[in-house]
């Protein structure tokens, strides 16, 4: 009878695990296309939206453009009972701190807060830029609509933030308008230091930029993938004897691929696989696209873990480039380019990801592994407030994504048996009561 009752026990555990939540799914469906299209078509005829545009006209220029996404954060706020704490963050960058800033300027940022019920110190973060720009990177009073850069970002954080604010969740949500990207990431460097300065707990960063575009300047046509750009490790450590022992323990207990920015990265790929099986999440192991940058860079630079989420092919006459036709070719980043249906899609991959992350409870701050020389791996974390069990990840150590898995139930260590350390890397995630699960984290000490 004893057995009998521990295997029911067990098929319930797993099966509690296993289920999805319908409310991920009621969230996929409310992300609205027209809304989308309405705030890209509002963004754009701004005119301009350069960093060093006018900041004193109601119609014209970043200053009105910041100033209507400040509005729509706080009309949000009102519908769901001031729900959101809406403010600018901003920071003055000089003159000639890089050949881009011709002149003085306030790096003005827009943030709207979603407090969360259990942790609010804790945060999950979508932004986009706010910011444009034209071939030339100083020309501040040319037109640049900026429809797919990165107008379709921005609307896609005004829009998370309508439909998420309908539901409540243990850790805060942030939804964040940056400025300054196209002049050097000045925005993503002033709300890094301040999460810093304010002691954040930022669980991720997903930053948005260009989620509107399926047609590539090679012809190819995709309205179903999109790149999910991350770095392997932190590069915030500046201690020379810390930073070798780090290296030292990769090379021999491995780890290259598997710092905080890339299991944020394969957290939305298995997020995305499981609610929108019908998207195709492309992992490229890199910070961003080659030689290039956005506006997770500064998080990554904090010791945050940040992702850049994106369009699967670029078209690069539509980026920074001068209204025009030449051979046929219509130059320029418009209004018409974008496409509605897909950035819906991405809008809602971001939406799921942060209603899952905020849900779960944290992820072990420790995790221990041994099982040198024996038919087994060993794992060992410490006990998370919140969590109801505890899930074991695996993989092959070419993998990209963490392909096994194993519910352990409310336990702190657990013995793989059969399964040889040295074939595999291997993780923990926590598991909240309704099955929601925190970031998976790599081994971080070793059990001898």
């Amino acid at each position: 009878m004893k057995n009998l009752i521990t295997i029911i026990f067990l098929t319930f555990s797993i099966l509690l695990i296993a289920q999805t939540d319908p409310k991920i799914y009621d969230i996929i469906e409310a992300v609205s296309e027209e809304r989308l299209r309405n705030d890209v078509k509002t963004l754009a005829d701004f005119g301009t939206r350069h960093t060093l545009s006018d900041t004193l006209s109601d119609t014209r220029g970043i200053g009105a453009a910041r100033r209507w996404i400040k509005s729509q954060f706080d009309n949000i706020s009102k519908d769901c009972n001031d729900c959101l704490k809406v403010f600018f963050q901003k920071d003055l960058v000089a003159k000639g701190t890089n050949q881009r800033i011709v002149k003085d300027v306030m790096v003005v940022n827009v943030v709207a807060i979603q407090r969360g019920t259990k942790y609010p110190n804790r945060y999950i973060i979508m932004s986009g830029d706010i910011d444009s720009r034209v071939s030339d990177p100083t020309d501040f009073t040319s037109d640049s609509p900026g429809a797919n850069d990165n107008a379709t970002g921005m609307a896609g954080a005004i829009e998370a933030a309508r439909v998420l604010s309908k539901y409540k969740f243990e850790s805060s949500i942030v939804y964040l308008g940056l400025s300054g990207e196209e002049q050097g990431l000045f925005g993503g460097q002033g709300m890094a230091r301040y999460a810093q300065e304010n002691n954040w707990d930022i669980i991720g960063v997903l930053n948005n930029d260009m989620i509107g575009n399926i047609e590539g300047v090679d012809g190819v046509i995709d309205n179903r993938t999109f790149r999910i750009f991350s770095e392997p490790i932190t590069t915030a450590e500046t201690d020379p004897e810390r930073l070798a022992r780090q290296a030292r323990g990769r090379r021999f207990y491995g780890g290259e691929v598997d710092g905080i920015s890339r299991q944020l990265a394969r957290y939305v790929h298995k997020t995305t696989e499981t609610y929108m099986p019908e998207m195709n999440p492309m992992m490229v192991y890199r910070l961003d696209r080659f030689g290039r940058g956005g506006h997770h860079r500064p998080f990554n630079d904090a010791g945050f873990a940040g992702i850049r989420i994106m369009e699967a092919h670029e078209n690069y006459t539509q980026q920074h480039q001068d209204i025009r036709t030449e051979d046929g070719i219509n130059y320029g980043d418009t209004f018409e380019h974008v496409n509605f249906p897909y950035c819906k899609k991405l809008t809602a991959v971001n939406a799921i990801t942060m209603a899952s992350l905020a849900s779960a409870p944290p992820a072990p701050s420790e995790v221990g592994i041994g099982g040198i020389v024996e038919p087994s791996a060993k794992l060992k974390w410490n006990k998370v407030d919140g969590a109801t069990g505890y899930k074991i990840y695996w993989r092959d150590t070419t993998s990209p994504t963490w392909d096994y898995s194993r519910y352990v139930g409310d336990v702190t260590e657990f013995t793989l048996e059969g399964i040889v350390i040295d074939n595999f890397l291997f993780g923990v995630a926590a598991v909240g009561e309704d099955g929601h699960e925190s970031v998976v984290v790599f081994p971080n000490k070793i059990m001898r």
